[in-house]
């Protein structure tokens, strides 16, 4: 790459400087945006104003309407057409209906062409002339969407609308604007990748010649902080200011590091980014071509930006293509056509099933753990719900979801600092989410202008101290004129400006969120569809194939192993079951694919059902594009079975080959004669039958197909624990790769421990024992591998000592120890105990106490909770504190109620009286 754009000019990425011939010939340019060809002579404002009018016309017979005649309709239609004449006339006003018009266009192309468009992303979904042009898919009106968070008139500045596409489809529509543009007109745009702090030191110390190990720790040393200097690591980190301190080595190295952090280390292609440009691009900036002969330009996207050229994000979304597939699953399985459009999106068993429950696996943006926590506490019941959620579940506003959660329950009270935030907070609960919120209390409170109010949220945002106190007292005096009380307006102001600095943009969630519903709703209806089309899309990812397999065991969906007789190249419904890939098998290629789906074709033409025999299977296929390999690793992931036990059939593949080998050499030479006539119809040969061999026992089986698949297919070694580990807490490895992870010393005491430790169940694979350089001491390297993904362990010499034969065991083992790493690689765990799932006993609490909230709303609380007692018979003594906040709190002791108080009993029981309100005594 480096080589690639060597010709490229010089750019300061530091300062974004670039020639001012280039600033010189675009003001000559009155358009930004290339010429759009418009039909009939109408000119550009009356074309783009036509399609607006067309759209909303359509939009008013189909989705309107369907709200309308539902009830669920929150605007009047005298206020939809107010809006979209208002946004008509300020895009209109801002010159930018070309952009509009452009956008529309290949969104349009796309759509013909059956490629998946997105609902939306970023603040465009609050225009409502974006939804009519079906730019976007979600009605700002009825999501309480405002426009001037996208575009404002008070301060002009070039749209922005990001586009996601089907992963796979995505270059179709770039090159569809290549060809109606230009190819000179048209490129993506380069990117400069910088030497941050830890690359900078680990080039230096390999210039040095520096040991590795010493380089890495060093690096290691720097906080994972994004964007941190050398010079603040030194600062935060006493370790590393140790290390600098003594040693003159890694003084140089550090110091020759801080002259290099910072520079283009190398180039590359922005991976969405577009420009398309009024003329050649030659006439406006360098450019450069890619091995593969594609134009990029060499500024990178700030200096394309700031140059003002029309920049556009082609974005590439895997949830778009699993939802096409899933699509086209059901048209083709069921004979059913959905329209997502038409769905009912408050549909009661979409939210229980898998939102409820936190079946949340597949569904877009809310898939991690921290999520599906939330989920199971917050229950959900509405699309804002959802987009109130993934408003939250981030940096800073994640505190909040505690109190948000309680107050959804009643269990604490929403309050208002004004009666009139009502209705701007009620949906949120009295907690400010949106910045859309802030808008609209600056606008209401303040009186601002919604323009106003956008650019108030802005200045916020960039907590400009001085700018702040000239904003306050603008907000005050509006609030006086609207005689609010200053205190109250004051207050309000400083959480605003509290806010700003994480309050999310709700016209990107709620876009997102609707995307997140269409999946869930998908899951809920078609769920052997959805999970065979989801499966697809991560073949070549085998530990998230092993994750969602194991959600299609939550869900009831059987995943019937490969079978040459009847497997699709990709993961296929069949009943209420889902058929294994055949793509999915390693060694398998998409040639030997075609030839084992060609061969069962000619078959089927004949009037067969299938292979009858495996020899009859090898003649069939071309030897050619299957060889020993290819079929031994069919033999081992099961998609022989059909043939008879895999150990027997794996025994006949060398009388297989050879033989079919034969038949296929006659067959091509003419000589395939006249007993080769009667095979064709006659019953199996004598010689067809299988040679004996003893059966491979469950743990070898299960090896070869984790050899050939990534994972096991037909069962898996921890499933018989599957209760025991919920009572022991275990974190998964899809939870613990999530996990923060402690970073590693830079000197480690030889029995130095973690200060945190975790426990996780599964299987040691992959034991590597090894002498470490520095001390000379052994220590061990390993993978364990549960029901949803893999984790790299390691028993540092201390460890080893105390471990080495366990490390051996081959069943299901419970690992405790420490995550360890940085954020440049997944963690590791730092073992220091190893037992054998069988030999672990299970310890439930003697005694627990439970707070139960008098003020609940549910009437039938107490006698819920009795229900739930009985329910888990056991050793286990109860206590019972009712309380009245801030009045009073009783202790009782239900006589002859005891419990068995196992996760399942806890679960059940913070369900209805919140969580943290079972307390275990010991």
């Amino acid at each position: 790459m480096h080589r690639l754009f060597a010709h490229a000019p010089q750019v300061c990425t530091r300062t974004m400087q670039f020639p001012e011939r280039c600033r010189l010939e675009l003001s000559k340019v009155n358009n930004p945006f290339p010429q759009f060809d418009c039909p009939d002579g109408l000119d550009l404002d009356t074309y783009f104003e036509q399609v607006c009018r067309s759209g909303w016309r359509h939009r008013r017979e189909t989705a309107i309407k369907h709200l309308e005649e539902t009830g669920k309709l929150r605007r009047s239609i005298a206020d939809y057409e107010a809006r979209l004449q208002r946004e008509i006339e300020c895009i209109k006003q801002m010159k930018f209906p070309g952009y509009f018009m452009i956008v529309w266009d290949f969104i349009r192309y796309a759509r013909e062409q059956g490629i998946p468009v997105g609902p939306g992303r970023g603040s465009a979904a609050g225009s409502l002339v974006a939804y009519v042009m079906e730019i976007t898919n979600i009605d700002p009106l009825q999501n309480d969407l405002l426009f001037e968070r996208f575009l404002n008139p008070e301060r002009i500045s070039m749209p922005d609308i990001d586009i996601d596409f089907d992963m796979n489809r995505r270059g179709e529509v770039i090159e569809y604007v290549r060809r109606k543009y230009g190819n000179d007109q048209v490129a993506q745009i380069i990117t400069f990748n910088t030497m941050a702090a830890k690359a900078a030191i680990k080039d230096v110390g390999r210039a040095f010649d520096m040991p590795y190990g010493e380089v890495d720790r060093i690096a290691k040393l720097i906080p994972t902080t994004i964007g941190i200097t050398i010079e603040q690591a030194l600062q935060e980190n006493p370790l590393l200011a140790s290390a600098y301190n003594s040693d003159p080595k890694i003084k140089e190295l550090i110091d020759t590091a801080q002259r290099l952090e910072g520079l283009v280390r190398g180039a590359g292609v922005h991976a969405a980014g577009v420009v398309i440009a009024p003329q050649p691009l030659t006439e406006l900036v360098p450019v450069t071509r890619t091995k593969d002969d594609a134009i990029v330009t060499s500024y990178d996207m700030k200096a394309v930006e700031k140059m003002g050229l029309l920049k556009m994000d082609f974005l590439g979304l895997t949830t778009l293509t699993v939802i096409d597939d899933c699509l086209k699953l059901i048209q083709s399985n069921r004979g059913e056509k959905v329209d997502l459009a038409t769905i009912d999106l408050e549909d009661e068993t979409t939210f229980e099933r898998v939102f409820h429950r936190a079946l949340t696996s597949g569904v877009f943006q809310f898939e991690s753990s921290g999520m599906r926590d939330v989920l199971r506490r917050y229950k959900p019941n509405s699309i804002e719900h959802l987009t109130a959620l993934n408003a939250l579940y981030r940096p800073g506003p994640m505190s909040m979801i505690d109190d948000f959660i309680e107050r959804k329950w009643g269990r604490r009270e929403v309050e208002y600092l004004l009666p009139d935030l009502e209705p701007i907070l009620r949906e949120t609960l009295g907690v400010m989410v949106y910045q859309e919120q802030v808008m609209q209390i600056s606008n209401l409170i303040g009186g601002y202008s919604l323009g106003g109010a956008d650019l108030l949220r802005r200045a916020m945002g960039k907590k400009d101290v001085a700018e702040m106190e000239k904003q306050r007292e603008v907000f005050l005096a509006g609030a006086a004129e609207r005689t609010y009380p200053k205190a109250a307006a004051g207050e309000i102001f400083d959480q605003m400006a509290k806010f700003a600095g994480y309050g999310f943009n709700k016209s990107h969630s709620a876009a997102y969120s609707l995307l997140a519903y269409h999946t869930a709703w998908l899951k809920t209806h078609y769920p052997v569809e959805f999970m065979a089309a989801l499966l697809t899309s991560e073949t070549s990812k085998p530990e998230n194939v092993v994750k969602y397999i194991g959600e299609c065991g939550e869900l009831g969906i059987a995943v019937i192993p490969p079978d040459v007789q009847i497997s699709a190249a990709n993961f296929t419904p069949t009943g209420d079951a889902i058929l294994f890939g055949l793509a999915a098998i390693k060694n398998v290629g998409h040639n030997a694919i075609d030839s084992i789906l060609n061969a069962r074709a000619e078959l089927q033409a004949a009037g067969k059902t299938g292979f009858s025999t495996l020899f009859e299977f090898c003649e069939k296929v071309d030897l050619r594009l299957m060889n020993k390999r290819v079929l031994e690793s069919l033999c081992k992931a099961g998609a022989l079975d059909s043939f008879g036990p895999r150990a027997r059939v794996f025994a006949a593949l060398d009388k297989a080959i050879e033989r079919a080998q034969k038949s296929q050499r006659d067959s091509a030479s003419g000589q395939h004669g006249l007993f080769g006539m009667f095979d064709e119809i006659g019953p199996a040969r004598s010689d067809d039958a299988l040679p004996e061999a003893p059966e491979w026992d469950e743990h070898v089986r299960l090896q070869h197909e984790k050899e050939v698949l990534g994972f096991f297919v037909s069962g898996h070694p921890l499933e018989r624990y599957r209760e025991k580990l919920r009572n022991l807490k275990v974190v998964d490895t899809v939870t613990a790769c999530e996990m923060k992870a402690e970073p590693q010393p830079y000197r480690r005491g030889r029995g130095e421990e973690a200060s945190h430790e975790i426990q996780m169940a599964g299987v040691i694979t992959g034991l590597k024992v090894a002498k470490s350089r520095r001390t000379g001491e052994m220590y061990a390297q390993a993978t364990l591998e549960d029901s949803v993904g893999r984790i790299d362990l390691i028993a540092f010499s201390s460890a080893y000592e105390k471990l080495s034969e366990k490390l051996k065991i081959d069943v299901p083992v419970l690992v405790r120890g420490s995550l360890r790493g940085d954020e440049d690689a997944a963690p590791k765990l730092a073992i220091s105990a190893i037992t054998a799932l069988e030999d672990v006993q299970i310890k439930l609490p003697e005694a627990l106490r439970i707070r139960v909230p008098m003020q609940h709303q549910d009437a039938q609380l107490l006698s819920k909770l009795a229900a739930v007692f009985r329910s888990f018979p056991g050793d286990g003594k109860l206590m019972l504190r009712l309380e009245e906040p801030r009045q009073f709190a009783v202790d009782l002791e239900p006589k002859g109620l005891n419990v068995a108080a196992d996760v399942a009993f806890i679960e059940q029981v913070e369900s209805l009286v919140g969580r943290g309100a079972v307390q275990i005594i010991h």
